[in-house]
């Protein structure tokens, strides 16, 4: 299909993109147009104006500032995964990142609409979560910063208000922690039906801390604390994380659908945790 007619802006700076914000009672932003296109395309919304945020280069790239890592909201998941720093200091990220679809929809792609659009099926959702990120927004009355703890709201919707804009996502370092993204899908590069990441600092054997993120086990992203306050002092052994890793749905409120119903679902957190505890931990 065709979509309506609407006005389109590609603003080069984060404030001409506020400002034409500003100028419409119906505005969309267009980050990667991986999601929005398609609902364009079919009509199911139909704005008056489409703001492009892909002329704005302060946008884009990954900086190191001391303690954690600062990543422009328009940054391309392949520039992601290409980027060292990432590799080096936020493991979890860049394994979940592999996962994303395929390589086309990764060169387009981006973090900041992805994590905007707040699909908690998506892949980097819960990773920002369990890495203890904070976003920071941008809008007419200046800049705020929200952890990843409190962006996410509920279904496809985050922090981010009307006349705003997600503008970068700052990750602590998690320097020397082991990482693993276990994703469960029926068909290749499809959505997730469950999927789990796990960062894990070891200590002379033991785990020293953990950090458990659940996909798709909610409305939202997840964090699986039970698993996590459990693994801590435990060996890096088969036995003790499949213990520990037995608590990861509680708390949760996963989906049933044509993919698995939610006890299924339930059944795939414990057993892709156990898997993604063990390879972080290097078990």
């Amino acid at each position: 299909m065709i979509p309506a007619e609407f006005d389109y802006v590609a603003p080069e700076t984060v404030a001409d993109a506020i400002a034409a914000l500003a100028d419409s009672d119906d505005a969309k932003v267009m980050a990667g147009g991986q999601s929005l296109l398609p609902i364009l395309r079919m009509r199911l919304n139909a704005p008056e104006k489409i703001v492009d945020l892909g002329r704005i280069a302060e946008l884009r790239g990954v900086r190191d500032d001391g303690d954690a890592l600062v990543i422009g909201a328009m940054t391309a998941y392949v520039d992601l995964l290409a980027d060292p720093l990432i590799r080096e200091h936020a493991a979890l990220l860049h394994a979940a990142i592999s996962e994303v679809a395929d390589p086309q929809i990764r060169r387009r792609g981006t973090i900041g609409g992805a994590l905007v659009h707040a699909d908690p099926a998506g892949d980097v959702g819960a990773p920002v979560l369990a890495l203890d990120a904070e976003m920071v927004i941008s809008g007419a009355d200046g800049e705020r910063t929200v952890s990843a703890a409190d962006f996410f709201v509920d279904l496809f919707e985050t922090a981010v208000q009307e006349g705003e804009l997600l503008i970068a996502i700052r990750v602590p370092k998690h320097t020397g922690w082991g990482a693993a993204y276990e994703k469960f899908v029926r068909v290749a590069h499809q959505w997730s039906i469950v999927a789990v990441g796990a960062t894990v600092r070891v200590a002379d054997g033991v785990i020293a801390e953990a950090k458990i993120g659940l996909t798709n086990m909610g409305a939202t992203p997840l964090r699986a604390p039970a698993v996590e306050s459990a693994l801590v002092g435990q060996q890096a052994s088969a036995e003790a994380v499949a213990a520990a890793c037995a608590a990861a749905a509680d708390g949760t409120s996963p989906p049933s659908d044509l993919n698995g119903d939610s006890d299924y679902r339930r059944h795939l957190a414990t057993v892709l945790s156990r898997r993604a505890v063990l390879t972080a931990a290097g078990g």
